[in-house]
């Protein structure tokens, strides 16, 4: 950041105290409706960015209770009042349904009551219904405060000084069933919650031949019973927004059975609590159930999820995505005038944007009309991109049609996994495999990387070959580092014999690095010559062309879950501070997402250099920190960070220079990053973004069909990721020019600008880029490029 943008900050955070100075101008924060693990974190963001910009912050307790019955209710919250909530599931400051806010009555007492202690900002956290209650709110605000002097509640003074209300919602719901947003709050950690229990039940299923009925949440969203069905590769799915066809009974028992007999010892049905069918009615999972015993005999089993779904602790990615928008909506209402209308802070792809409450809520009440009406193709396309896209890969994946019905294009297309292993690849090969048998293609499977493929370890691979795939870890097929460079002429001889059309490669920087190689290669051997494309998976999440890889979520969750527990361990033995060490070479991601996940004190990271003297800085921070009430510190550091700073060395430092104050221990997380159980994101990410490749790999072979097949120009060898809002497809030869390939890095990496969030976030001075866009988009926003919702 140069000196010009550092000065252009200040001056909009001088603006900000300027326009919080005076009375009216204080916070009031409340979380409403359904609780939803998250919540803390955005609870947390928006009291330390409003003290850290000079406002005052207050909990409003028990949602709109709290602010219509006033009194102990409304408290001022503080620093430490927000310490430790992080990790934290639920809401600290509590939510319940009001009766009396429905009433001008209620909303009258709840004006009088912000107006004693001079809140003329809210942030309200909860889902449609709650944000509703704000924009009334606010729009009756200049009515109410006048019936307040009428009735001597209020003086001239405070009605001028408190004249207008400001509202910023952010959306808390594990339904994800508000539109305008990619991801609401929860709906990950329903997601953890939901995959946790499906991979249970999978080992007791598969041990008794069983069928299982899984109900989730969701009365008038499918949203999690679809990507839970897509991310555990279920049998069927039933959704309130996309009714099974008349007919569907006989339909769902003929796949049941198909998939038994190719040897598949179980099967998983998915059923959201408010499934309907075409007319409307009720499909309830009892009477799956009964339809699935008598039909065909099957020893079957039905779990309701219920509550558990709301519980247990936030993910990695509702911590941050809760920390980014709490941030956010402090600015929004810091920026807010008079004449601005309330606003939703919201995610759309990877970046934070300001929509228009009113219009989201609209929207968000059409896709239930639509319902009601029975238009359903309407509803899935109300409900965004994001869900009519995961719809297409789930039927996609899940129904084979007959081998006669099946338009067979004469293709070949090989997939190999290079480079480490990263959660969710083997859900990405499956997706390949089955979109290229769905596309008529001959699948092949390379094992063990480059290396396999010189040696011609190269095999056919079935629709049921790949069957449950989904939810391991790892690289089934194999994988390795080695790069293509040494064996290009055996590699190219195994095209030849193989007669290999295309080419899909999962993996990290060595895979595109091999890719690199590929290309080069092209001019010398012609069997080189044909399209192929990378999807980016590694957990350092350090491949150029993409904002995120297959892979560094599930990476991002083991060091946040090892981090509150370390910080667990601190908390009891009082004045400790842990120094950890994570992966990524010398990409910083994992250390600084880590920090920002895990409420960290410091991350140091390679892209931001630094000296002896911020090391001093950091202690003398901690060392103040131990004077409050939270007696403990954590700091992360990536492995490639610096030569000579090492983790030993730091770790001796803060031993020293902490003496008498705290003490210090260290713990390398290692390998433990690359393995486990792949998150619900990688399992969809991976599962979306390959279907995505095998579609494009489909039309290039189409558009050369019957021209001769050599692909020499530089679109036909890509990498696909996601690039801020969109997916795209970027040339290899494009991308070299934005790599760092000394530290294997590229040259821009999105997420560096979040880097002053967990500065601020931890109490240390720095300055925040406000949101990309700084003002109100219309819902409807659908630019020319591809959409990557996620």
């Amino acid at each position: 950041m140069d000196d010009d943008d550092l000065a252009n900050r200040k001056v909009f955070f001088r603006k900000c105290l300027e326009h919080l100075s005076g009375a009216g101008k204080a916070i009031g924060v409340l979380t409403s409706g359904g609780d939803a693990q998250g919540m803390n974190a955005a609870v947390r963001a928006v009291v330390r960015m409003g003290i850290y910009v000079g406002a005052k912050v207050y909990f409003i307790y028990e949602g709109y209770q709290g602010m219509v019955d006033g009194g102990k209710n409304i408290v001022e919250a503080n620093w430490e009042s927000v310490s430790s909530i992080l990790q934290v599931g639920g809401t600290i400051i509590g939510s319940a349904r009001c009766k009396a806010f429905r009433t001008r009555e209620g909303r009258l007492k709840a004006a009088h009551n912000l107006v004693q202690r001079g809140i003329t900002n809210l942030c309200v956290i909860g889902g449609d219904g709650s944000l509703t209650g704000a924009n009334i709110f606010r729009k009756e605000w200049s009515g109410l405060l006048e019936e307040l002097a009428q009735n001597g509640e209020l003086n001239e003074e405070q009605v001028e000084q408190h004249a207008h209300l400001n509202v910023v919602g952010m959306v808390g719901s594990i339904d994800n069933d508000f539109c305008g947003t990619d991801m609401t709050i929860g709906t990950d950690s329903a997601l953890h919650r939901i995959i946790e229990v499906v991979d249970a039940i999978m080992t007791t299923a598969q041990s008794h031949q069983r069928t299982f009925v899984l109900e989730v949440m969701g009365r008038h969203c499918g949203y999690l019973a679809l990507v839970s069905a897509l991310a555990c590769g279920a049998d069927w799915v039933f959704l309130p927004e996309s009714p099974p066809e008349e007919g569907w009974q006989e339909n769902m028992c003929i796949k049941l059975s198909e998939n038994r007999a190719r040897k598949k010892r179980l099967n998983i049905i998915i059923v959201a609590e408010g499934a309907i069918d075409t007319q409307n009615k009720p499909i309830t999972s009892e009477q799956i159930k009964e339809l699935v015993v008598k039909q065909l005999g099957y020893d079957t089993r039905v779990t309701i999820l219920g509550h558990v779904q709301r519980g247990g602790t936030p993910s990695a990615f509702d911590r941050i995505l809760a920390s980014r928008m709490g941030v956010e909506a402090v600015v929004a209402l810091l920026q807010a005038t008079p004449e601005t209308p309330a606003c939703v802070v919201s995610l759309s792809g990877n970046q934070a944007v300001r929509l228009p409450l009113v219009e989201c809520v609209q929207m968000t009440q059409e896709v239930q009309k639509a319902m009601d009406e029975r238009r359903f193709k309407d509803a899935v396309q109300l409900r965004g991109r994001s869900f009519e896209s995961n719809l297409n890969t789930y039927k996609r994946l899940a129904i084979k049609l007959p081998d006669d019905q099946i338009v067979k294009s004469n293709c070949n297309v090989a997939v190999i996994n290079v480079g480490a292993p990263a959660a969710g690849m083997n859900a990405a090969v499956r997706s390949a495999v089955r979109v290229g048998i769905a596309d008529g293609h001959k699948m092949l499977a390379i094992y063990d990387g480059f290396e396999g493929f010189a040696k011609g370890q190269i095999k056919e691979i079935g629709w049921g070959d790949v069957g449950g795939w989904t939810g391991q870890g790892g690289s089934i097929l194999g994988t390795k580092r080695t790069l293509p460079g040494k064996s290009l002429e055996d590699i190219a001889t195994q095209m030849r014999k193989h007669s290999i059309n295309a080419l899909l490669i999962i993996g990290g920087f060595e895979a595109y690095l091999g890719l690199l190689e590929l290309s080069a290669a092209r001019e010398k051997y012609e069997e080189l010559c044909v399209p192929m494309v990378m999807v980016p998976a590694t957990v350092s999440n350090n491949v150029p062309g993409s904002d995120f890889s297959i892979g560094a979520d599930t990476a991002l969750n083991t060091i946040t879950d090892t981090c509150d527990r370390i910080k667990q361990s601190a908390s009891g033995t009082k004045r400790r501070v842990f120094i950890i060490e994570t992966m990524g070479g010398y990409c910083g991601y994992l250390a600084n997402m880590g920090g920002l996940a895990a409420g960290a004190d410091a991350a140091y990271i390679f892209e931001e250099p630094f000296d002896i003297r911020d090391l001093q800085s950091n202690v003398e921070h901690l060392t103040e920190k131990m004077k409050t009430t939270i007696q403990r510190g954590l700091v992360l550091r990536n492995e490639s960070c610096s030569e000579n700073y090492t983790t030993d060395f730091i770790y001796q430092l803060y031993s020293e220079e902490g003496k008498g104050v705290f003490d210090c221990r260290k713990n390398v997380l290692g390998h433990m990053q690359q393995g486990g159980a792949p998150s619900p994101f990688d399992r969809n990410f991976g599962t979306k973004i390959s279907a995505r490749a095998m579609q494009w790999i489909s039309t290039k072979l189409k558009e050369a069909s019957g021209k001769g097949r050599r692909f020499m120009s530089d679109d036909s060898i890509c990498v696909l990721g996601i690039n801020k809002r969109n997916l795209l497809f970027r040339p290899v030869a494009q991308l070299r020019k934005e790599t760092d390939f000394e530290h294997r890095i590229p040259k821009e990496q999105w997420w560096l600008k979040l880097r002053p969030l967990m500065k601020i976030l931890a109490k240390y001075e720095a300055s925040y880029e406000v949101s990309d866009s700084h003002q109100l988009e219309p819902v409807h926003h659908r630019g020319h490029e591809e959409p990557a919702a996620i």
